[in-house]
């Protein structure tokens, strides 16, 4: 069986999406669960000072410009992360083209990225 042809053109954008990705998976398995605990567990359980979380920190805390980074970090790369992982999952059995699935999982992963950081955004200047 002769084995296929390597491909003549080089990927120069694959680190980049080896990069989001991997940062992803960071963001997935540390700081998502953090988040996640303290403020889907601790916080409910009454575990937390009461003063830790009110309405006026928070409000201050999701809408300054360091936060945006830290929550645009925490839904941005998470996305990139899992439109990777689609689309070698859609490589892995053959389905579609890859060029094509690139730009759709990596277009949306964007979109929704941009998205979301609107939603943020608009809460910076309202």
């Amino acid at each position: 069986m002769s084995q296929p042809r390597p491909s003549s053109r080089q990927a120069f954008d694959e680190p980049l999406w080896w990069l989001l990705f991997s940062a992803g998976g960071v963001c997935f398995a540390v700081l998502l669960p953090a988040t996640i605990l303290f403020f889907g567990v601790l916080a409910p359980l009454g575990l937390l000072p009461s003063n830790a979380i009110t309405a006026e920190r928070m409000t201050a805390l999701v809408f300054s410009l360091p936060d945006l980074a830290a929550i645009g970090a925490l839904i941005c790369l998470p996305l990139f992360h899992a439109a990777h992982r689609c689309r070698h999952g859609l490589l892995d059995l053959r389905l579609g083209n890859d060029g094509i699935n690139k730009w759709f999982m990596y277009g949306l992963a964007a979109l929704l990225s941009f998205a979301a950081l609107s939603l943020v955004a608009l809460g910076l200047w309202r």
